[in-house]
Protein backbone atom coordinates (compact mmCIF):
# COMPACT_ATOMS: atom_id res chain seq x y z
CA UNK A 1 0.00 0.00 0.00
CA UNK A 2 1.50 3.35 -1.05
CA UNK A 3 1.92 5.96 1.68
CA UNK A 4 -0.35 8.97 1.00
CA UNK A 5 2.35 11.33 2.35
CA UNK A 6 5.56 10.15 0.66
CA UNK A 7 4.31 7.50 -1.85
CA UNK A 8 6.67 4.89 -0.40
CA UNK A 9 5.34 1.47 -1.50
CA UNK A 10 5.78 -0.35 1.82
CA UNK A 11 3.89 -0.07 5.09
CA UNK A 12 3.11 -2.27 8.05
CA UNK A 13 -0.26 -3.02 9.59
CA UNK A 14 -0.51 -1.75 13.16
CA UNK A 15 -4.14 -2.59 13.89
CA UNK A 16 -6.85 -4.52 12.05
CA UNK A 17 -10.56 -4.78 12.93
CA UNK A 18 -13.91 -5.24 11.20
CA UNK A 19 -15.87 -2.10 10.32
CA UNK A 20 -19.07 -1.30 12.21
CA UNK A 21 -21.33 -3.00 9.65
CA UNK A 22 -18.97 -5.95 9.14
CA UNK A 23 -18.73 -5.45 5.39
CA UNK A 24 -15.07 -4.42 5.40
CA UNK A 25 -11.89 -4.59 7.45
CA UNK A 26 -10.32 -1.39 8.75
CA UNK A 27 -6.54 -1.46 8.83
CA UNK A 28 -4.35 1.11 10.55
CA UNK A 29 -0.99 1.27 8.78
CA UNK A 30 2.38 2.96 9.26
CA UNK A 31 4.73 3.91 6.45
CA UNK A 32 8.12 2.20 6.76
CA UNK A 33 9.83 5.28 5.26
CA UNK A 34 8.30 8.37 6.90
CA UNK A 35 6.40 6.70 9.81
CA UNK A 36 3.14 8.50 8.87
CA UNK A 37 0.05 6.56 9.93
CA UNK A 38 -2.99 6.11 7.70
CA UNK A 39 -6.12 3.99 7.49
CA UNK A 40 -7.21 1.66 4.70
CA UNK A 41 -10.36 -0.40 4.22
CA UNK A 42 -10.44 -3.83 2.65
CA UNK A 43 -13.73 -4.89 1.05
CA UNK A 44 -14.89 -7.79 -1.04
CA UNK A 45 -15.02 -6.97 -4.71
CA UNK A 46 -18.58 -7.34 -5.90
CA UNK A 47 -19.94 -8.04 -9.35
CA UNK A 48 -22.03 -5.12 -10.64
CA UNK A 49 -25.68 -6.17 -10.90
CA UNK A 50 -27.85 -4.91 -13.74
CA UNK A 51 -31.61 -4.84 -13.27
CA UNK A 52 -33.69 -5.67 -16.35
CA UNK A 53 -36.96 -3.72 -16.14
CA UNK A 54 -40.34 -4.77 -17.57
CA UNK A 55 -39.77 -2.63 -20.68
CA UNK A 56 -36.39 -4.39 -21.20
CA UNK A 57 -34.43 -1.27 -20.24
CA UNK A 58 -31.47 -1.82 -17.94
CA UNK A 59 -30.11 0.05 -14.95
CA UNK A 60 -27.64 -0.62 -12.16
CA UNK A 61 -28.99 -2.21 -8.99
CA UNK A 62 -29.71 0.53 -6.47
CA UNK A 63 -30.10 -0.67 -2.91
CA UNK A 64 -31.66 2.68 -1.97
CA UNK A 65 -34.54 2.16 -4.42
CA UNK A 66 -35.33 -1.17 -2.80
CA UNK A 67 -35.01 0.33 0.69
CA UNK A 68 -37.27 3.28 -0.18
CA UNK A 69 -40.00 0.96 -1.46
CA UNK A 70 -39.77 -1.07 1.76
CA UNK A 71 -39.88 2.11 3.87
CA UNK A 72 -43.09 3.15 2.07
CA UNK A 73 -44.65 -0.28 2.62
CA UNK A 74 -43.70 -0.20 6.33
CA UNK A 75 -44.97 3.35 6.92
CA UNK A 76 -46.63 3.63 10.36
CA UNK A 77 -45.87 -0.01 11.12
CA UNK A 78 -43.75 -1.36 13.99
CA UNK A 79 -40.86 -2.28 11.72
CA UNK A 80 -37.48 -0.86 12.69
CA UNK A 81 -35.07 0.69 10.26
CA UNK A 82 -32.63 -2.06 11.20
CA UNK A 83 -35.12 -4.72 10.10
CA UNK A 84 -35.64 -2.90 6.81
CA UNK A 85 -31.89 -2.60 6.25
CA UNK A 86 -31.53 -6.28 7.05
CA UNK A 87 -34.12 -7.19 4.41
CA UNK A 88 -32.30 -5.14 1.79
CA UNK A 89 -28.90 -6.54 2.80
CA UNK A 90 -30.15 -10.12 2.56
CA UNK A 91 -31.61 -9.44 -0.90
CA UNK A 92 -28.40 -7.79 -2.04
CA UNK A 93 -26.33 -10.69 -0.66
CA UNK A 94 -28.54 -13.25 -2.39
CA UNK A 95 -28.19 -11.36 -5.68
CA UNK A 96 -24.39 -11.19 -5.30
CA UNK A 97 -24.20 -14.88 -4.41
CA UNK A 98 -26.24 -15.84 -7.46
CA UNK A 99 -23.30 -14.67 -9.62
CA UNK A 100 -25.78 -13.46 -12.26
CA UNK A 101 -24.96 -10.08 -13.72
CA UNK A 102 -28.50 -9.37 -14.97
CA UNK A 103 -31.54 -9.83 -12.74
CA UNK A 104 -35.14 -9.18 -13.80
CA UNK A 105 -36.85 -6.52 -11.68
CA UNK A 106 -39.69 -9.00 -11.16
CA UNK A 107 -37.30 -11.32 -9.28
CA UNK A 108 -36.25 -8.50 -6.95
CA UNK A 109 -39.91 -7.66 -6.29
CA UNK A 110 -40.63 -11.29 -5.44
CA UNK A 111 -37.63 -11.38 -3.09
CA UNK A 112 -38.89 -8.26 -1.28
CA UNK A 113 -42.35 -9.80 -0.88
CA UNK A 114 -40.92 -13.08 0.44
CA UNK A 115 -39.05 -11.25 3.17
CA UNK A 116 -41.76 -8.71 4.01
CA UNK A 117 -44.20 -11.56 4.57
CA UNK A 118 -42.03 -12.68 7.51
CA UNK A 119 -41.40 -9.17 8.84
CA UNK A 120 -44.87 -7.58 8.69
CA UNK A 121 -47.95 -8.91 6.90
CA UNK A 122 -49.52 -5.47 6.44
CA UNK A 123 -46.32 -4.16 4.84
CA UNK A 124 -46.31 -7.26 2.65
CA UNK A 125 -49.86 -6.57 1.43
CA UNK A 126 -49.06 -2.89 0.85
CA UNK A 127 -45.99 -3.77 -1.19
CA UNK A 128 -47.84 -6.50 -3.10
CA UNK A 129 -50.72 -4.15 -3.95
CA UNK A 130 -48.33 -1.74 -5.66
CA UNK A 131 -46.00 -4.38 -7.09
CA UNK A 132 -48.74 -6.59 -8.49
CA UNK A 133 -50.84 -3.57 -9.49
CA UNK A 134 -54.13 -4.78 -8.08
CA UNK A 135 -56.87 -3.52 -10.39
CA UNK A 136 -59.83 -4.15 -8.10
CA UNK A 137 -60.90 -5.40 -4.68
CA UNK A 138 -61.13 -9.01 -5.95
CA UNK A 139 -57.42 -9.10 -6.77
CA UNK A 140 -56.71 -7.63 -3.33
CA UNK A 141 -58.91 -10.23 -1.63
CA UNK A 142 -57.26 -13.05 -3.58
CA UNK A 143 -53.88 -11.98 -2.20
CA UNK A 144 -55.25 -11.75 1.35
CA UNK A 145 -56.83 -15.21 1.03
CA UNK A 146 -53.52 -16.62 -0.27
CA UNK A 147 -51.72 -15.10 2.72
CA UNK A 148 -54.28 -16.53 5.15
CA UNK A 149 -54.05 -19.97 3.54
CA UNK A 150 -50.25 -19.96 3.90
CA UNK A 151 -50.58 -18.98 7.55
CA UNK A 152 -52.72 -22.06 8.35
Amino acid sequence: MKCPACAHPESKVIDSRPSADGSSIRRRRECLHCQKRFTTYETIETVPITVVKKDKSRESFDRNKVLNSIIRACDKRLVTRGEMDSVVSSIEMQLQNSLQTEIPSSRIGEMVMERLKDVDEVAYVRFASVYRQFKDIDAFMDELNRLLAEKK
